[in-house]
């Protein structure tokens, strides 16, 4: 019987090659069909879809009676997460460990900008002269302080390996029992988390969106930081209360934040987040890569070879955790 595949691009895998439809029609073998087509077509090609590489909201996926198997073009799956595709037997994959480096190459760059006073400073141009002092002396250094990681996965593993390069100290927890590193010989399980926030000088959030993670960094979690500590988060912005990061930024609570993602998105010009001289943010970039595509569509076709031979294939979401 011959398989179907549906190639959808979209923001993290802009276009999809004929050489990659190329790799996919031999991973998959000689009769298979492989269809590159747009989110907005796809429902014309659904029906006898069983592969779908890309978005699938839930329209697509009640139009897929036969679909067997989906890899997200993304690491969160949370747009893939209603009750129809969550409670199936279909196989959901995901980069999950494939964007770690640029997220944390991100992360690092934000928090660069916040330590080091540099868009306050490219702001005044030629008149940063007159602020020299002023500016001298709100500025970080990071050797010596404590990085403190929420989830040890791809993206918390490439962001202590930075911090450990720039002589910081790091720790980390995860709900699951992970794999140590060089950079945190013990990882925490999360009873850890109020002594992580009390003794972190940087608290980076790189662990995904669930049930669980939602709204973590709340009023709470926030009382129970250092007045001088720095928020950095660069993979879901609704794991931060938006009211409650302002309430104790403005309270001096905790020092500043450096934001790739926020808890709305687009983030409106009336946030409060945005007039704010001790937050850094850009517009959910973290994500953009030279090399994402291509890891994407390496991984697809290497779980195509793995699905036709009965094998476990890469990246495999528990759909009833979220990650």
């Amino acid at each position: 019987m011959t398989m179907k595949i549906l190639l959808i691009p979209g923001l993290t895998l802009p276009e999809i090659s004929a050489d990659d439809v190329a790799r996919v029609r031999t991973a998959a073998g000689s009769d298979a069909e492989v269809i590159v087509t747009t989110p907005a077509e796809a429902l014309q090609h659904a029906e006898q879809a069983e592969v779908i590489l890309g978005p699938v909201p839930r329209q697509l996926f009640q139009a897929a009676p036969g679909l067997r198997w989906v890899q997200a073009t993304s690491s969160g799956v949370d747009p893939y997460m209603y009750p129809e595709l969550r409670d199936s037997k279909v196989i959901l994959t995901s980069e999950k460990g494939l964007v770690g480096e640029h997220l944390a190459d991100h992360a690092f760059g934000l928090l660069l900008l916040l330590t080091r006073q540099l868009p306050r400073t490219l702001r005044m141009g030629p008149d940063s002269w007159n602020h020299r002092p002023a500016l001298r002396r709100q500025m970080i250094e990071l050797s010596g302080l404590t990085m403190g990681i929420i989830g040890f996965g791809g993206t918390g593993r490439a962001v202590a390996r930075r911090a450990h390069a720039f002589g910081m100290h790091c720790q980390a927890i995860d709900r699951d029992a992970v794999p140590n590193s060089p950079e945190v010989p013990e990882v925490q399980r999360p009873a850890f988390f109020p002594e992580l926030l009390a003794t972190s000088d940087v608290v980076a959030i790189c662990c995904p969106l669930t049930q669980e993670t939602k709204g973590l960094f709340n009023a709470k979690a926030f009382a129970q930081m250092k007045p001088s500590a720095l928020l950095v988060s660069v993979t879901r912005g609704e794991i931060v209360v938006e009211d409650d990061l302002v309430g104790a930024l403005q309270n001096k609570q905790i020092h500043g934040a450096a934001l790739d993602v926020a808890p709305r998105e687009p983030l409106p010009p009336d946030s409060a987040l945005w007039d704010m001289d001790n937050v850094v943010m850009t517009p959910h970039t973290a994500g953009a890569s030279q090399y994402r595509a291509g890891r994407n569509i390496d991984r697809f076709v290497r779980n195509l070879e793995h699905l036709r031979h009965n094998e476990p294939l890469e990246g495999v979401i528990d759909k009833q955790l979220g990650y």
